[in-house]
């Protein structure tokens, strides 16, 4: 059983490839940069004919699975790749999996562009090319999706709990850490939600993440 991921770290491609570096797994890893047309071409459009990375192709006994979509591709080895047994980022249960599932869909559906135009224009963009004033109009935004998920983890704190779905690192935490991480750049957010602001660094501090932010 072969498993390829196609993107590179500085894409949406990190969640699968953290996924499967947080599982340890044997994975084949192709560094397919978003720019120059790499994903353009016949063979990767192929495989995924949005031409976005990242892509997951999966050499299974019974046949190829081909995925895309990032939440979709690190969910998948999550769910089909790793033990579920209480200890991985796998979920055990039907509640853990419901948590993974809502989390990665409210991440993309409730954060993830905004956070992307944070990210954009408080930090990454040439400071010529950036206008703070989609990144203010962002953050006023991601104050009502911030005060969900902060009372979340402060329901979750109370039961003794540092995680969104359980008391250890899930598939959850990844995917919705991976969106809130590029809202990071706003300090006005991240003081107003210091839950959110420190299970965000604990996320990004774990070797798997670091392992992968390091891949070519």
């Amino acid at each position: 059983m072969t498993l390829t991921i196609y993107g590179i770290p500085a894409s949406r491609a990190v969640r699968p490839l953290w996924a499967a570096t947080e599982l340890g797994l044997d994975f084949q890893h192709v560094p397919l940069d978003y720019q120059g047309g790499g994903t353009r071409t016949p063979e990767f459009l192929a495989i995924n004919p949005n031409g976005h990375v990242p892509a997951v192709v999966d050499a299974r006994p019974e046949g190829e699975v081909v995925l895309w979509e990032s939440m979709a591709c690190a969910l998948y080895i999550a769910r089909h790749h790793g033990p579920a047994d209480g200890a991985s980022i796998t979920p055990a249960s039907p509640r853990e999996d419901a948590e993974a599932l809502r989390w990665s869909f409210w991440a993309v559906t409730e954060a993830e562009a905004d956070a992307l135009t944070v990210l954009m224009h408080r930090l990454v963009m040439p400071e010529a090319r950036r206008k703070p004033e989609l990144a203010l109009a962002a953050e006023r935004r991601l104050a009502a999706p911030l005060r969900v998920i902060e009372q979340h983890l402060q329901r979750q704190q109370d039961a003794g709990h540092r995680h969104l779905a359980a008391d250890r690192f899930t598939v959850a935490d990844l995917c919705a850490a991976s969106v809130l991480n590029w809202a990071r750049p706003s300090t006005t957010l991240m003081d107003a939600h210091p839950l959110t602001h420190g299970w965000i660094l604990r996320c990004m501090a774990r070797p798997a993440y670091v392992q992968v932010r390091e891949f070519g």
